[in-house]
């Protein structure tokens, strides 16, 4: 499976598709990312599973019977024929602090519906530690600069016990990453600025890098920046399910 620094480089390809589509609306910039994640758990689970995902097998996302309603998972993991455990991807670009809560209450309600149908499930969040932010048209507006402050609901959540509430997600991964920049606080004046820069030094070795910008205040639930400890601790809890 990969490790953190090929993680990070699956992370950049994520980047390169988002700036070259030029919309963050487009699933184009997950297929990567979601086709990479699924063939590390086919890896890690064995043939006794399937793995549904854009980006691998059909190219096509699974669904799962939730408790009130079915929902299509970014990935869906199937043991004899039943969908088992799903895994939701999010990879935010842009205009963190215009949707954070819708971000987290979307979170927290499709987990309560899956998880409360006997269904484990669980949370990669990706996100720059400097997010720009585009007034309607695409203009610059400000930078939204990710604290522990704006991590605070993770960081509770983290505390929360899976076993006691179905809202929390088994596992969750949140990857916080530092983008080079053209200089210390340089604001480009829109998003085609900020694509045309980035696509010029997207094969630059020093690109990205995973943030220390906060401190590792979490508790069991959630992971900071190490995919390769919480891929197989999320296999071994589904394979625990399955026996």
């Amino acid at each position: 499976m990969l490790n953190n620094s090929q993680f990070l480089e699956v992370i950049r390809n994520s980047f390169e598709t988002y700036l070259s589509v030029g919309t963050s609306r487009s699933t184009a910039k997950l297929k990567t990312l979601h086709g990479h994640i699924a063939n590390d758990l086919h890896e890690l689970l064995g043939k006794d599973f399937t793995i549904q995902s854009q980006g691998y097998g059909n190219d096509k996302e699974g669904s799962i019977n939730g408790r009130y309603y079915p929902k299509n998972v970014d990935i869906t993991i199937n043991y004899k024929g039943k969908a088992v455990a799903g895994y939701a991807v999010k990879f935010v670009m842009r205009n963190y602090s215009q949707n954070s809560n819708n971000y987290f209450e979307n979170m927290l309600g499709e987990t309560a519906n899956l998880r409360a149908n006997a269904v484990p499930y669980f949370q990669i969040f990706i996100i720059f530690d400097k997010v720009p932010y585009y007034k309607n048209g695409g203009a610059f507006s400000k930078y939204d600069v990710i604290t522990e402050h704006n991590l605070d609901k993770y960081i509770n959540l983290s505390s929360d016990n899976p076993d006691m509430f179905f809202h929390t997600p088994d596992k969750t991964l949140v990857v916080l990453v530092k983008l080079k920049e053209k200089r210390p606080d340089y604001q480009f004046r829109d998003d085609k600025e900020y694509a045309d820069y980035y696509l010029s030094v997207i094969n630059d070795s020093d690109l990205m890098t995973y943030s220390n910008k906060i401190a590792d205040n979490f508790g069991n639930a959630v992971i900071l920046n190490d995919y390769e400890s919480f891929l197989p601790k999320t296999c071994y809890l589904i394979k625990g399910k399955t026996k």
